[in-house]
């Protein structure tokens, strides 16, 4: 795989372990302390892009669903990683006390190995590694009282009284066959303002957080939101790489009307009525004021090409909407994204011939937009004086005439037309030019 020498260090970015020696801070919180604030944690579920520089370009290299569950008795955390390009999937669970949080379950499966903890005043279960078909029993004599599981660490990290300046230390727990302690401590070494930028929502007043692995030497910076204590993102440095983690915010919805999917889609697949359209646009050999008059009824038709691509939008309040949301980003360098469901609710016709026909079939009476951009070449001429050229007769000087010279040329432009369309009867065939003059 492509990507294979990324994974150790991208689990450990979805699992967001930190593992830490114990150093110089003063105290180290356990669970059962009275310093994490609950109310920022809410049944929620969102997802993560990792994103790794390859070759001097971001590339995203896998992709995490998150989803957090709790009720008067436990805090759920279930995690499902996708590498990119690869149909396998790593699962992940850890179930913690809603009291303490301290740790009560903890499971692990991916290609390389299968985990499965239970923590009480021992940690017992079993490890293995699918790689050497090695099984490990674990039976480690550490009380759960004394640490937090380590896949819980960025919540519990959300809930600590951020503020600038403020350091800690928070013992986590962290199995490997190979390690002679499976106790570490995460290492809170500086925390301070910032500004998250999303492509979405704005701007977003963030806590940095730095984090260093003195046992790894590896380095994180969370950007916590100071309103929510919602993680916006992740900068990881480990082993000579960075990669960063960033919400893809798939909770966001600008809309205010409601997308009824089952009748949109009933409205391009249902019904009986056809549109026979043709694309083209206007061309004609004048530039500059007269660019794109009829002069002379010279115009000549561009035709959109065979293979052209034309796209019909069942034209509901839900998708006016979202056009003049995007009108309005748009002013702001940004787009609103389509919402999955109702983009398969969008149908596509091909041209089929080089006179920049197409069809689309099975629809029910309603109103529609169609759009369509493609590219032609523009024929232009431009005429330029070069001379004069004075007229005598019998010697007496009868006036001056240019000397003109007429260039013709082409040009590569291009045509995005849009139209809407009324189908009032069930059966009905319209029939509409698709053109930009």
């Amino acid at each position: 795989m492509m990507f294979k020498r990324f994974k150790p260090c991208l689990i450990s970015a979805a699992l967001l372990i930190v593992a830490l020696t114990a150093g110089k801070a003063q105290t180290v919180l356990v669970p059962g302390e009275n310093v994490f604030d609950k109310k920022f944690i809410k049944n929620s579920t969102y997802e993560m892009a990792c994103y790794a520089n390859i070759n001097g370009q971001d590339m995203e290299v896998s992709s995490f669903n998150i989803q957090i569950i709790h009720d008067s008795k436990t805090l759920a955390v279930y995690t499902t990683l996708r590498m990119t390009g690869a149909k396998e999937l790593s699962m992940d669970t850890s179930i913690a006390d809603w009291n303490t949080f301290k740790p009560i379950y903890r499971s692990s499966s991916n290609q390389t190995r299968d985990m499965v903890l239970h923590f009480g005043k021992e940690v017992t279960g079993y490890y293995y590694d699918k790689q050497n078909k090695k099984r490990y029993p674990v039976k480690d004599p550490v009380n759960s009282g004394s640490f937090f599981d380590s896949y819980a660490y960025p919540y519990i990290l959300g809930l600590l009284p951020l503020t600038t300046g403020y350091k800690n230390d928070i013992a986590v727990y962290d199995f490997k066959p190979e390690n002679s302690t499976n106790t570490k401590v995460a290492r809170i070494e500086e925390v301070k303002s910032n500004l998250y930028k999303s492509n979405l929502t704005d701007d977003h007043k963030v806590w940095q957080v730095s984090i260093f692995e003195e046992a790894t030497n590896d380095r994180y910076l969370y950007y916590i939101d100071k309103d929510t204590r919602r993680l916006w993102k992740i900068v990881i440095q480990t082993r000579g790489q960075q990669l960063v983690l960033v919400d893809k915010e798939i909770d966001y919805n600008p809309f205010t009307t409601r997308f009824d999917k089952a009748q949109t889609l009933k409205m391009v697949t249902s019904g009986n009525s056809i549109i026979l359209g043709q694309a083209f646009a206007r061309d004609n050999q004048n530039t500059g004021v007269l660019r794109k008059m009829a002069v002379a009824n010279i115009n000549k038709k561009q035709y959109a090409r065979a293979g052209t691509s034309v796209v019909l939008i069942p034209y509901t309040p839900f998708f006016k909407e979202w056009i003049k949301l995007n009108k309005e980003s748009r002013k702001k360098g940004k787009s609103i994204p389509l919402p999955e469901e109702a983009a398969e609710c969008i149908k596509v016709a091909t041209v089929y011939d080089d006179d920049g026909h197409f069809e689309f079939t099975s629809l029910m009476p309603g109103e529609y937009l169609l759009y369509t951009e493609f590219g032609y070449t523009h024929k232009a001429s431009r005429t330029e004086i070069t001379g004069y050229t004075d007229t005598y007769i019998n010697g007496i000087f009868q006036g001056t005439s240019p000397n003109t010279t007429t260039y013709n040329y082409n040009t590569t432009e291009s045509a995005a037309i849009q139209k809407t369309i009324t189908i009032k009867a069930d059966g009905e065939k319209a029939e509409v030019k698709l053109r930009q003059l």
